[in-house]
This record gives structure tokens, C-alpha cells and sequence, in this order.
């Protein structure tokens, strides 16, 4: 099968571009290599690594740019699309809102017309645990009402749904949207609180810990991530004859539509997670409590019900065991430099 998958030298891009890789599927891989929240060391080397499969193809380019990104429909005839390329960072987003608009929101545009344009099968695309916004219901589903979100990017994540929703009803093109929870593990982003924690860690630093600690975080391993993603983009949504809007079943439609939570169902408190990579490292932090900052939630937690439900399948790895794992990729990745954004 032929995919194109964006955002493919990022952190989950480059774990599921590797799985699809492995298993004899086609990628063409999408990535502008931008360096916003990243050491570009790292995404080039997480490139480098899936550049030497022979079924793999790289391109250069930003989703924003219409005409390139409708020419490579046209060219390569992708049969699906799992679309991991975004603006992120919930706080970046209230400094540089434009960034936002430019790739969440044209950038995913143009993939909708390439999709429709050229046919797709499905669309697999990144929404976030943060359209959830005000909500303060545990644990969230997928049914819950997420029209208050707290920050530009969480805003713009909703916006895909939205859009996929019309364009799934008015070409019948499936779409799936994945409400990532809070993804960690190796090769991960540098802008995310492991990376950090263990830099500043390391360097003896104070960590900063915002809220004073009272924050809880459905924490999801990578390896669980890609997992669900290889069996959903075979579960290929399809018009429920029988759906009203009454009935209050947001995640699916009368369309070829449908949502996910992409989590562990299971959070826990920051200070939990901050502890368990203390014992991977044997070494304790230093830390500076803050008050809470603007647009961040205090707790997400998952009902992955459904997920469980459609794939049979519930991310099992903990977070002393993820956080393990990811301590002993950055110790042999960086060996002993101290690797900054």
C-alpha cells in the first residue's frame, strides 16, 4: 500500500513512517524540516534513518504550499494519508498565532483538496487531547462537547475535525482524527517536559514545575501510539445510516467520519512522572514551582472505550517503564553531550 505521511522527520512521523516501512508498505514522506522546537541533528537524524529503506521517498516542502502539495497527489497517487505535520506547542501559539493558521489550518486545507482531488481511501490526521479545553469531566470522551478550547493551537486542532467533517460529508472521503494524549518516548520532540526535565536534570538545573505540581497527564508511550494508528488506518469509517445529531455521538457522523482518544487511560501527576525519571536516572531534581501558565489544562485523562472497542487493543506500557526506555535512548543517543535546542 502507498502512503504519504507528513511530518514525517518528526517524532511520531518518523515512528510510524519506520513501522509502515518495515512492514513492505510505500511511504512518500512529507517534511518542511523546519527547526522551531527541535535540533535539526535530531530530525536529520531520525531522516537519515528511514531514508535507507528503498521504499521510501523524501520531500521537502511545507503542506502550506498549495500547488506543490496537489502536484504530489497528482504525481504519486497515494492510496492513504496519515497526516502528523502541524504547528505545535500550546504556549508558542500565543506568541506567533499566524504560524498556527499558515500550517494547521491551510496546510491540512490543501490536504483535504489532494485527498479529494486524487481519491484517497482515508485520511488519518492529528488532533490533540487540548480541543478538550474547559472540560473538567473525567475521563474525557470522545462524545464530549469541545467547543471551548484554551489556546490558538488547541483551537486550530479542532478546526481539522471540523473541516474533516465537511469534507468527509460533502466528498465521502474517510476521515479519522486521533486525539493524541500527551505522546513521550524515544527520538521524542525537545520542546516536551522529558526532553527538558532530563537536560536541566543532568546540567543541575532547577526544573521549573508549573501549577506548584498539582497537574495530572494521560502520559502515552510511542510504541502504544503507533500501534494504534497501524490498526485504525484499516478501520476505515463509513456512513452509519441510523446517526442524528440527537443522540449525542459526536466521534461519528452520517459521513465517513470518525474520532479517536489516542491515550493510555490512565494519567497521572506530573511530580509521578518527574519521579520516575529521577530512579531511571538515579539522580534527583531540583525544582522550582511556578503558577500555572495561560492555556495550559490541569489533568487530561482518556476513555479510550472505543478503541478498545473497534481494535481490541489498550496502550499497556507504564510510565516507569516508558520513561526508562526513553532515559536509555537519550544516554546512548547524546552519550555524554548535552544535546540543546
Amino acid at each position: 500500500m502507498k502512503f504519504l505521511v507528513t511530518g514525517v522527520a518528526g517524532f511520531i512521523g518518523f515512528h510510524v513512517t519506520k513501522h509502515l516501512l518495515e512492514d513492505g508498505d510505500e511511504v512518500i514522506g512529507l517534511d518542511n524540516l523546519n527547526n522551531y522546537h527541535q535540533d535539526i541533528h535530531l530530525k536529520m537524524a531520525r531522516l537519515k534513518i528511514i531514508s535507507d529503506y528503498n521504499n521510501f521517498t523524501f520531500i521537502k516542502e511545507d503542506i502550506a504550499n498549495r500547488e506543490v502539495i496537489i502536484d504530489l497527489f497528482r504525481v504519486h497517487m497515494v492510496q492513504r494519508v496519515i497526516h502528523l505535520a502541524a504547528q505545535a506547542g500550546v504556549r508558542y501559539s500565543l506568541e506567533n498565532p499566524f504560524l498556527y493558521v499558515h500550517a494547521n489550518l491551510v496546510g491540512y486545507l490543501n490536504i483535504l483538496e489532494g485527498a479529494r482531488q486524487y481519491h484517497v481511501e482515508h485520511i488519518l490526521y492529528a488532533s490533540s487531547s487540548s480541543v478538550y479545553g474547559l472540560n473538567h469531566k473525567m475521563p474525557f470522551s470522545v462524545n464530549d462537547d469541545t467547543t471551548h478550547p484554551l489556546s490558538l493551537y488547541a483551537a486550530t486542532k479542532k478546526s481539522n475535525e471540523l473541516m474533516s467533517h465537511s469534507y468527509s460529508h460533502l466528498y465521502g472521503i474517510p476521515t479519522t482524527a486521533l486525539r493524541f494524549f500527551t505522546v513521550y518516548g524515544p527520538w521524542g520532540r525537545q520542546d516536551m517536559a522529558l526532553f527538558k526535565f532530563i537536560q536541566s536534570i543532568l546540567l543541575d538545573e532547577a526544573i521549573s514545575i508549573y501549577n506548584y505540581g498539582q497537574m495530572e497527564r494521560d502520559f502515552t508511550y510511542i510504541d502504544d501510539v503507533v500501534e494504534a494508528i497501524m490498526a485504525l488506518h484499516h478501520i476505515i469509517p463509513t456512513i452509519d445510516k441510523e446517526w442524528v445529531a440527537e443522540n449525542g455521538q459526536l466521534s461519528s457522523s452520517t459521513a465517513p467520519y470518525r474520532v479517536y482518544n489516542i491515550g493510555r487511560g490512565q494519567p497521572v501527576t506530573l511530580m509521578t512522572y518527574i519521579m520516575a525519571l529521577e530512579n531511571a536516572l538515579g539522580k534527583v531534581a531540583t525544582i522550582k514551582m511556578l503558577p500555572r501558565q495561560p492555556g495550559d489544562m490541569i489533568a487530561t485523562s482518556a476513555d479510550i472505550s472505543s478503541l478498545i472497542r473497534v481494535i481490541g487493543f489498550q496502550p499497556l506500557t507504564s510510565v516507569e517503564e516508558g520513561v526508562r526506555r526513553f532515559v536509555k535512548w537519550y544516554q546512548e543517543f547524546y552519550a555524554s553531550n548535552i544535546h540543546t535546542s
